[in-house]
């Protein structure tokens, strides 16, 4: 089974994708995104993989027959696709050059750009899952793609809400934000000529950063050449911190919010930046989603974030050996 239900209390959708169950557990001494496998390029340095358990495909079977006046199917229409940072199995993104992460950047670029000729494509969305902590069970590095037939609801209620701002008092909301940020001072973990690094005042987890475009920029098809080096360069740093922090591989994932694709013009009023999750509080313990953040989406952080954004900032001077 793999179909789109709609949600009529949320106004969003599930992808309900049952054949993802039967998804094989990897032998410990074999992996399909190493060279040799048989699965992939014997060299390569970055490299785009379709998702052998896709939860969208481009040729959906039609929806279960289970559709009512109330509920509503629709095709698993879309695109996964599996995004290989190394053909090194350990490879950590971090210890990777400058080169080759911007490497990475192009193909995050390009499959943005081909995905998004797809007029029934309405959002890209680039993540990375890293970590046994958040459900990882193929360590070799990699992130995803999805390109979905609809604008996932979070990604609506941002753009909703930076709309609103625009179009009350014409400036960008993301925008202003960085400004609170970068005048305050005491929330940002590094910069550069292009990128911010910073926990943002409202953080929901201990840990969680946000990446932002200095510029006002909408999607990685924007940026120019040294924005895309400084961001391939930045997200490495921010690897390198987080795994500086508890000298220990740290788990997070990472979402890249970029403009919707074939929903109109949204250039104005959106702002590219990407958001990290690192699930531990602490060296030992993991920040569980309870019952109000699951049911309520009423998040509370058991940290304060100017805090936590000074112990990354010591993590980030150790990361560069100071």
């Amino acid at each position: 089974m793999a179909e789109l239900r709609y949600n009529p209390l949320t106004k969003d959708y599930v992808m309900i994708a049952s054949h993802r169950q039967n998804r094989p557990q990897m032998p410990k001494d074999w992996c399909p995104f190493c060279p040799g496998s048989g699965n992939v390029p014997d060299s390569y340095d970055v490299f785009k993989y379709d998702n052998d358990f896709p939860a969208l495909s481009t040729d959906p079977p039609e929806p279960d027959a289970v559709e009512t006046e109330l509920y509503k199917t629709f095709p698993a229409y879309g695109k996964c696709e599996v995004i290989l940072y190394s053909p090194d199995h350990h490879a950590l993104l971090h210890q990777l050059s400058d080169e080759h992460v911007r490497k990475l950047v192009e193909l995050w670029t390009a499959r943005y750009i081909e995905l998004s000729a797809d007029p029934k494509v309405k959002y890209v969305f680039i993540f990375e899952n890293r970590g046994e902590e958040v459900g990882v069970t193929m360590p070799h590095p990699h992130g995803q793609i999805y390109a979905f037939p609809f604008i996932p609801k979070k990604l609506a209620l941002e753009l909703d809400a930076c709309k609103e701002h625009f179009d009350y008092n014409g400036r960008c909301l993301i925008c202003d934000m960085l400004e609170n940020e970068r005048k305050a001072g005491v929330r940002v973990v590094m910069k550069n000529e292009d990128f911010t690094v910073f926990i943002p005042f409202y953080s929901e987890y201990p840990y969680g950063v946000y990446v932002v475009a200095n510029a006002h920029k909408g999607a990685l098809t924007a940026f120019n050449e040294r924005e895309k080096q400084n961001l391939g360069r930045t997200i490495k740093h921010v690897a390198g911190i987080y795994d500086a922090l508890f000298d220990r591989q740290f788990p997070y994932m990472m979402c890249m919010h970029q403009e919707p694709v074939n929903s109109g013009d949204t250039s104005e009023y959106f702002h590219f930046h990407i958001e990290f999750f690192p699930p531990m509080r602490s060296r030992e313990k993991i920040k569980f989603n309870a019952s109000s953040e699951t049911g309520a989406w009423a998040h509370c952080n058991p940290t304060a974030p100017e805090e936590k954004a000074e112990e990354l900032r010591a993590a980030y001077k150790k990361f560069l050996g100071k």
